[in-house]
């Protein structure tokens, strides 16, 4: 008998009233987690206990920042714009769009080798493959039907103690492809920081940039505080600046100013014109829980199959049975291990084409299109 499919609810901004009351006995736990981890050790392995994870594995929470939206099509705007300063911007807010609200203290499953996530929003279709265990690496392909745009990520984190707070590097690039335009946006990704002491928070934080080598164009992004002191008392404000630039002369030609959860401004600095690029209750709030259109078509690998139960047990707070479960997973994985260590064989992703150099990994999806997906965001 197969299991169902279970989806949490994509974290929106108006969640998070309800992520504030955090519970008092939480930085013990996690402190207590710690005691024995020296500061500036990888936590990349680190196991937590249901109790500190989000019913959702890492693979939906890459899928969501693609698929889940509410609103105007960013994405799709990309494409729609005629010069190409326009569509650079068109890109930016696309970025910002993709940076969504933290809960202090939870972290989702580490995706288990093979689980795969397959959601389409409208035109949207997104695929998500977990193509590397140790070290964890995810890849991520994602076509736009209507404005043919292609979206690919291969990144991979290495979260770090450091005594007083836990600093998550993601590593890896993201590239929009413009097919119609033949123009390609390279992009890096932020640093997660969660803060424990003197006060506890979580947040996105250092540079963003964005280059298009075909028009020449880069973007650089600064998520910062108010100051360095309260972006380690949890007092983050999420402010956003940068600039908007030509890359041969550096020549300035608009600055980007705001903040990611409310508003972000763009100002031409020739002309002085003001236009505000994008507003986060429009695109970031009320989101939708994906549903399950046709089951039949659900691949046995989807993370909502592969959790269901862990997930489960998070929701109706049955630890228990969230544990068994988890146990289950992990448990399953480490037998596939072995046996194919005992064959001598190694893993191959099912979607996507894998090279390594070093610390480097290279994804290309073997399909240059997204299929429409069995699990879909309601409109």
């Amino acid at each position: 008998m197969r299991k169902q499919v279970v989806l949490a609810k994509p974290f929106s901004l108006e969640d998070e009233k309800d992520s504030e009351n955090t519970p008092p006995n939480l930085i013990q736990r996690i402190l207590s987690l710690f005691k024995n981890v020296r500061p500036g050790s990888d936590l990349s392995n680190f196991q937590l206990p249901p109790q500190m994870n989000l019913p959702r594995s890492q693979l939906q929470c890459y899928g969501e920042i693609v698929y889940s939206f509410d609103g105007h099509d960013l994405l799709g705007e990309c494409g729609r714009r005629d010069q190409p300063i326009e569509r650079l911007k068109s890109v930016v807010t696309w970025y910002i769009s993709t940076l969504r609200p933290l809960i202090f203290g939870m972290a989702p499953y580490n995706p288990v080798i093979g689980e795969t996530h397959h959601v389409s929003n409208a035109h949207i279709n997104v695929l998500v493959e977990q193509i590397s265990h140790h070290p964890p690496v995810s890849a991520l392909h994602a076509t736009h039907e209507k404005e043919n745009i292609d979206v690919m990520l291969c990144q991979y984190f290495t979260p770090k103690f450091r005594g007083a707070y836990v600093e998550v590097e993601v590593k890896g690039k993201r590239v929009v492809t413009l097919v119609n335009h033949k123009e390609t946006y390279v992009m890096n990704q932020p640093k997660l920081l969660m803060t424990f002491l003197p006060a506890m928070g979580a947040h996105w934080a250092g540079k963003i940039l964005i280059k298009c080598p075909e028009t020449r164009l880069e973007a650089e992004l600064q998520l910062v505080s108010d100051s360095f002191v309260s972006r380690f008392t949890g007092n983050n404000k999420r402010a956003i600046k940068g600039k908007i630039f030509e890359s041969s002369s550096r020549k300035q030609l608009y600055e980007i100013f705001g903040h990611w959860d409310r508003t972000v401004t763009a100002k031409n600095t020739k002309t002085g014109e003001l236009e505000v690029i994008y507003k986060a209750s429009e695109n970031i709030a009320k989101l939708k829980t994906p549903t399950v259109k046709n089951m039949q078509e659900v691949s046995e690998s989807e993370s909502g199959m592969v959790w269901s139960e862990v997930s489960e047990g998070i929701m109706t707070k049955d630890w228990e049975k969230a544990r068994e479960a988890k146990r289950d997973v992990e448990e399953k994985q480490r037998e596939s291990l072995r046996k194919r260590e005992a064959l001598g064989q190694s893993w191959i992703p099912k979607h996507f084409s894998v090279a390594r150099t070093g610390k480097d990994w290279e994804c290309v999806p073997l399909q240059p299109t997204v299929p429409r997906a069995p699990i879909v965001v309601p409109l």
